[in-house]
């Protein structure tokens, strides 16, 4: 099958070592966790934890995904 591995941080870089991941903005991410929640999009809920997209994620989910994602990163902004 066909698929991928992503992390989600809040950092000025990518993180590349496991210290840079800890260094991260923890509280940024457990926000967009719970914000993305909110629009029925449950990602992996620790930052330590990896996500994965398969081939059952069709065009039409992953728009889904991409606008919670664009409107609780504008959550976020606003506050």
């Amino acid at each position: 099958s066909v698929g991928g591995m992503f992390g989600i941080y809040f950092a000025k870089e990518i993180p590349t070592s496991y210290a840079a991941v800890t260094a991260s903005d923890i509280e940024s991410f457990k926000r967009f966790f719970h914000l993305m929640l909110e629009h029925g999009v449950y990602l992996a809920p620790s930052v330590y934890e990896a996500g994965f997209v398969s081939a059952a994620h069709d065009d039409t989910v992953i728009e889904s995904i991409l606008q919670a994602a664009q409107n609780s990163f504008e959550a976020m902004r606003a506050k």
